[in-house]
């Protein structure tokens, strides 16, 4: 089981025995900053990665990790993260392909089709894991899908074969002791004849991290409120552990700062006190008043 440690209150709150983890965001709360985290603590300590992406390719993620002090392009050719980009995928029957000539084939081939190019990835990510799993390698490995939402797209909306993928990988958790992340748009399904794929995700997870807006509006310094339910059903020594976390964040340009409500606000009235206490113990007083 992995460890998420990292001495901030995210950490904290997941713990270290999940083994399912979905992440849930929307427009006006990405949560891609809570993957960012988890893949450099994923990689961190000698652990490993395969990195499924559909929304960004490899150089916006290096980008950005390199910025935290992570650097992916090292992690990548040592082998120790293992990055799988939709439009690289290979062969002619690849998800790309599907996705740019969908009406090339008849629609019972293209579903065979489809579900022959997640056998092919599902192979690829087992294949990896299994290698890094084994003898003198064996580490924390992570596997990681940094939007679910793509990978229904590019099924041409085939929730079964999204999902038949899913608790394959699931089952990998299970046998090679590793971890799931995947993000998903809540937004996206908001209306109740789309939730199928969400309320599956939510079904499977162990532990769901979900960054929304904060319900008072915009402010300066905080970008938005992360939730984490820990559903208690994935180790026994959490019986009695917090079940459900609910705290401030605010993304910058290499870390995240964790926080409670009004935890900064206190800090800053707090100054301001103390400020305005010594500016009129240093100003000049009047005289009292003498009616004698």
């Amino acid at each position: 089981m992995e460890e998420y440690g990292g001495g901030d209150l995210l950490s904290e709150a997941m713990g270290s025995a999940a083994r399912v983890v979905v992440v849930e965001d929307c427009v006006e709360a990405p949560g891609a900053f809570v993957l960012h985290l988890l893949l450099k603590r994923a990689l961190a300590g000698g652990g490993a990665a395969a990195f499924l992406a559909l929304a960004q390719p490899f150089t916006h993620y290096d980008r950005i990790l390199r910025k935290m002090g992570c650097n992916l392009s090292l992690h990548r050719r040592n082998e120790r993260l293992h990055f799988f980009e939709l439009q690289a995928f290979p062969g002619k029957q690849s998800f790309y392909y599907l996705m740019l000539f969908p009406d090339i084939i008849g629609s019972g081939a293209k579903d065979g089709a489809i579900a022959d190019c997640f056998v092919r990835l599902y192979s690829e990510i087992q294949r990896v894991v299994e290698a890094t799993r084994t003898g003198e390698n064996a580490g924390q490995f992570t596997i990681m899908i940094d939007d679910v939402s793509l990978l229904e797209v590019a099924a041409h909306g085939s929730v079964d074969n999204v999902l038949d993928f899913l608790y394959y990988c699931v089952t990998l958790t299970s046998e090679m002791n590793c971890s799931l992340v995947i993000l998903i748009h809540e937004d996206i399904y908001a209306v109740e004849e789309n939730m199928g794929l969400l309320l599956h995700l939510r079904h499977i997870a162990d532990l769901v991290v979900k960054a929304a807006p904060l319900s008072t509006g915009l402010a300066a310094d905080v970008h938005g409120q992360l939730s984490v339910v820990n559903k208690g059903t994935f180790s026994e020594q959490r019986a009695k552990a917090q079940k459900v976390w609910s705290f401030h964040f605010k993304v910058k340009e290499n870390s995240t700062d964790f926080f409670y409500p009004g935890s900064t606000m206190s800090k800053v009235s707090l100054n301001l006190f103390f400020t305005n206490l010594l500016a009129f113990k240093h100003s000049p007083q009047p005289s009292p008043l003498n009616f004698t």
